[in-house]
């Protein structure tokens, strides 16, 4: 089982990553969230992302974990970056590889509900205007999290 958990301030290439992960898969499904370019209504100049060391790697190996109990995964990846991150850069790469395609998209859609809910990470949106907000949790964001149970 190949299983690469990491939170980085650097980015992260995405073809080495899911490369690594195709040896003996039959499919390979990914998630890539990338910055958006605005807040709502207001251009977004960055997103900064702040995280518990420790706290937040160890969150998510037990969703890798849970992941990999609930399906027949061959491999896992979960990449979050943190820091300051501006408009179209990456910010999460969750992927998943399996001997069937059923398993490695359930598997990468249930990690993505829950890395997006139950992660300990926090979002700030630095605004064009200067404004700066947190970002609260979503409740479709929550829905789709408790839809797993």
């Amino acid at each position: 089982m190949i299983r690469k958990i990491a939170v980085q301030p650097e980015d992260f290439d995405t073809g080495a990553e899911l490369a690594a992960l195709s040896a003996n898969a039959g499919g390979v499904a990914s998630f890539i969230g990338v910055v958006r370019g605005d807040a709502g209504d207001r251009a977004l100049a960055a997103l900064r992302l702040e995280h518990y060391p420790g706290m937040t790697e160890k969150a998510l190996r037990q969703m890798a974990a849970t992941a990999e109990t609930r399906w027949k995964l061959s491999g896992c990846t979960i990449i979050h970056r943190i820091g300051r991150l501006t408009p179209g850069q990456n910010i999460v790469l969750v992927a998943t590889a399996s001997r069937h395609r059923a398993d490695a998209l359930a598997a990468t859609a249930y990690l993505i509900d829950q890395l997006k809910t139950k992660a300990p990470f926090w979002k700030a949106e630095e605004c064009a205007d200067g404004t700066v907000h947190w970002v609260d949790a979503r409740e479709s964001d929550e829905a789709a999290a408790k839809a797993w149970l």
